[in-house]
């Protein structure tokens, strides 16, 4: 009993320092899909999270130029100056939209969407013979 009562005593500590605001630090992950129907139907601020060189090379029409290592609340307040404006996040991958996006929801943006992923045209292929063995 002397060590359960400790144990549930760190767990009910632990769980109380969770309850911090829900909205600060998060965004929402959604499909391609539901991105096309938000730029179809609402103001949405595009923000291409991606290099220059790869922003040069192509990128989807409106978007804005923010790279993921210069997102900070000057930068961020130069293309997005509303904190509830509804932005859509994207890179190559998804793994540096996910970052700007966490990063821009702790600067307390309120409307942060990703997983908007740019990739090469083409179909994916396999660099070995698939021959059906485990």
């Amino acid at each position: 009993m002397k060590q359960i009562l400790p144990l549930f005593l760190s767990v009910v500590l632990l769980l109380a320092g969770c309850g911090g605001n829900a909205a600060d630090g998060f965004y929402q992950q959604i499909t391609q899909e539901k991105a096309k129907e938000m730029m179809d139907t609402q103001e949405a601020i595009i923000l291409d999270v991606r290099e220059q060189d790869e922003y040069d090379s192509g990128h989807i029409p409106g978007a804005v130029l923010l790279p993921v290592g210069t997102v900070d609340e000057d930068t961020a307040a130069e293309v997005i100056p509303e904190k509830e404006s509804t932005v859509l996040v994207y890179c190559r991958s998804g793994n540096r939209s996910k970052i700007a996006a966490s990063a821009l929801a702790e600067l307390g943006y309120t409307k942060i969407s990703t997983n908007l992923e740019v990739s090469k045209p083409g179909p994916m292929r396999r660099n070995h013979k698939d021959n059906g063995s485990l």
